[in-house]
């Protein structure tokens, strides 16, 4: 089954209801079908063939969704760039896989001649300007129909290269389609008329839901810039059914003052997944969501791994504690913890790499044979995650294997000291990473984001975890702060602008006893 038969027969069964809405305007599954139409034409007629990549640099709009459905009508391979990244990031991306055409919002041309300069295949560049609309109208409104196979690449999407130039992790036809069915099959169906709301941008993990949504018959509601307050009222005057809830953007919101005040009910399904997340958001959630809220765990090469629904996260298993993990291998998937040299399974309970497989894994690095043979070994996607899982089946993460930090030859996983420094009730963000130690080689640092009356101390906060988790994984040194963390264009921390001021003057990021 390829993506395009699928979206169209959407099209067929709900020509004339909504299929996109942004602020000021919203569009029929007709109209929106015929606009991807005319886009893919624009690019055939410029020079873009079936087959070819077309990077995309642009925020949520119906214009970025035009670009989505023209690749997907025309069978080109979208390559959507990262609007936070440096304009290196941008190079690369566009560079390393070939692209003959460049889509770019008019706010974010800034960089666009030094992008064209570094990417010399380029064939058609466009900058979406005033007369955007003007030029799309002039091109040909009927569906090109191109031949398109199960094995053709639909998308390339980029990992985070925090260490190293970022990979393209590459997705055909067939997987796409498993990565859709994979997300629906967990939740509540979505149905025609619900409304899926794009809070966060498409070309990070919102992506993934555009076409589980358009292909139920759904809608994809297009927000372009996150400001909570808007988002709770977005729910509320929208009806919105299901949204994806990034830990720190779900924070936001829930502490809003308005967050009380608004009518949440419409809610089917709101999806916690990418970061860590506090014990008292979770009830929070639990409190204004209800029965909506679900969590699961995924990387961009392969997602869903696992899932799981609010009454299991909250309930109570002999052997295992559901609220600190990230749930149970998804419906279709596979889930084993290996050795990290020899990839052999462990026994329950051991911790080592989480390796995962399911349809809709990526059928590997972009033009990167020696990558792709390194991260998929027997079919199995190492993850790059370090982990355990008990008797149940609950997986429990512990960190990225290359962020464990090794302090006086002992293991310690920031993202496990994370998980029980956002216990306190008076922490609503946290990011725990290493520091050179004189002593112990490295050690951890804790950055704790605090309310304006907060009186937690650096201090409670050591003990907290020298009493959950031994004294030698406390923290070195712990920041008691006000100032929200850094975040990236998906909500996600960055680390690395916290860590670096330590490590100055250091010639590598760890440290030796």
């Amino acid at each position: 089954m390829i993506v395009r038969d699928i979206m169209k027969r959407a099209v067929d069964r709900f020509p004339d209801q909504v299929a996109l809405s942004e602020a000021d305007r919203s569009l029929t599954f007709a109209q929106a079908w015929e606009r991807g139409s005319r886009m893919a034409n624009l690019l055939r007629d410029n020079g873009v063939q079936p087959g070819d990549r077309v990077a995309s640099l642009e925020d949520n709009t119906i214009q970025a969704a035009d670009l989505l459905l023209a690749c997907t009508i025309g069978n080109f391979v979208r390559v959507p760039l990262y609007a936070r990244n440096a304009v290196a990031s941008h190079v690369h991306m566009v560079a390393h896989t070939a692209c003959t055409a460049l889509i770019v919002d008019r706010d974010h041309a800034g960089d666009l001649d030094e992008i064209v300069a570094g990417c010399p295949v380029l064939k058609f560049v466009l900058v979406r300007e005033d007369d955007y609309e003007d030029v799309l109208a002039t091109a040909d409104p009927a569906d090109p129909a191109p031949a398109i196979a199960e094995d053709d690449y639909h998308i390339i999407r980029h990992t985070a290269g925090t260490t190293g130039l970022s990979k393209g992790v590459a997705f055909t036809n067939r997987r796409w389609m498993a990565v859709a069915r994979d997300w629906l099959y967990g939740w509540p169906p979505i149905e025609p008329g619900d409304t899926f709301l794009h809070q966060s941008p498409i070309s990070h993990g919102s992506g993934y839901f555009f076409t589980p949504t358009w292909m139920a018959g759904g809608r994809n509601y297009l927000l372009r810039k996150l400001v909570p307050d808007q988002v709770l009222r977005l729910v509320e005057r929208e009806r919105i059914t299901h949204m994806l809830g990034i830990p720190t953007i779900l924070g936001s919101l829930l502490k809003h003052p308005d967050a009380k005040n608004c009518d949440l009910s419409s809610l089917k399904a709101i999806t916690v997944s990418g970061a860590p997340i506090a014990d008292e958001t979770i009830r929070l959630a639990y409190e204004a969501f209800g029965n909506a809220l679900y969590t699961g765990f995924g990387q961009t090469e392969i997602n869903p791994v696992t899932f799981m629904h609010v009454k299991e996260w909250l309930s109570e298993v002999p052997g295992s504690n559901p609220l600190r993990s990230a749930g149970r291998v998804q419906y279709f998937g596979d889930l084993r913890i290996v050795d990290v040299a020899t990839h052999e399974e462990l026994p329950i309970g051991e911790e080592g790499e989480i390796a995962a497989r399911a349809d809709g894994q990526m059928e590997g690095f972009w033009d990167d044979p020696d990558s792709t043979s390194e991260r998929i070994v027997d079919g199995w996607v190492l993850t790059g995650d370090m982990g355990r899982m008990d008797a149940n089946g609950y997986l429990y993460i512990m960190d990225r294997k290359n962020d464990m930090i090794v302090s006086g030859g002992f293991n310690i996983y920031p993202a496990e000291l994370e998980n029980v420094i956002l216990s306190h009730p008076e922490v609503r963000e946290v990011a725990v990473f290493s520091v050179p130690s004189e002593r112990w080689g490295e050690c951890p640092a804790a950055v704790c984001v605090v309310g304006d009356d907060a009186s937690v101390t650096g201090a409670e906060i050591v003990d907290l975890i020298s009493r959950e988790l031994g004294s030698y994984k406390k923290p070195g040194e712990v920041v008691v702060t006000t100032t929200p963390l850094p975040k990236s264009a998906a909500g996600k921390i960055l680390k690395r602008q916290l860590r670096e001021p330590y490590w100055a003057g250091h010639d590598r990021r760890v440290a030796g006893s």
